[in-house]
């Protein structure tokens, strides 16, 4: 968000007031600017006040840099459902609940997408290459996926549906700007 100083400078040293004290709602560089303004007005600062101000500044900065983009919640939770539809087919694939062993396997598996999907609802940017690998490998399963519609349509209509939403979640998070990436404002 952008603020004008130009904007700032016309309002009185009470208004600017408002903008230093330690309830402040304003932006980081709104108050930067009224701490500014009202210090060439000849506002005299105690040491106290100007740390207060400063710690003010950068608690904010701070907190504006742990934004996460809406587009990382919006592709999460499409990926957390396509996992969400992942359990509900463990218990309507028969041969899945027949041994052990496949139930293991299908219960890691949904952990470790579970895995994914709260890394991209945290901002991990990296997160959209390693979904886009899984998809890739993921093509390889088509015939699975079509096999799976004939016999059992049910099961196969869900992974169908899995299939686009994660297809959709791949798409939102490569449509989310270089500059909002989380990781990147924690280094």
């Amino acid at each position: 968000m952008s603020v004008k100083k130009s904007v700032l400078e016309q309002k009185t040293n009470t208004e600017l007031e408002k903008y230093i004290v330690p309830e402040s709602r304003f932006v980081p560089e709104a108050i930067r600017y009224a701490f500014e303004i009202l210090k060439s007005r000849g506002r005299h600062f105690s040491d106290d006040e100007v740390k207060s101000i400063e710690w003010l500044i950068a608690n904010k900065e701070e907190v504006e840099d742990n934004v996460v983009h809406e587009n990382y919640i919006k592709a999460s939770n499409l990926f957390l459902v396509s996992v969400g539809l992942g359990l509900i087919n463990i218990f309507l694939a028969p041969e899945i609940t027949a041994e052990g062993s496949t139930i293991a396997v299908s219960i890691f598996t949904l952990g470790f997408l579970l895995i994914i999907g709260l890394l991209i609802r945290k901002g991990f940017d990296w997160m959209k290459y390693v979904l886009l690998v899984f998809m890739i490998i993921g093509v390889l399963a088509i015939p699975l996926l079509l096999q799976n519609i004939m016999y059992q349509p049910v099961v196969g209509i869900i992974n169908l549906i899995q299939t686009a939403l994660q297809v959709v979640t791949l798409v939102i998070l490569f449509k989310i700007p270089d500059n909002h990436s989380a990781e990147k404002q924690r280094m």
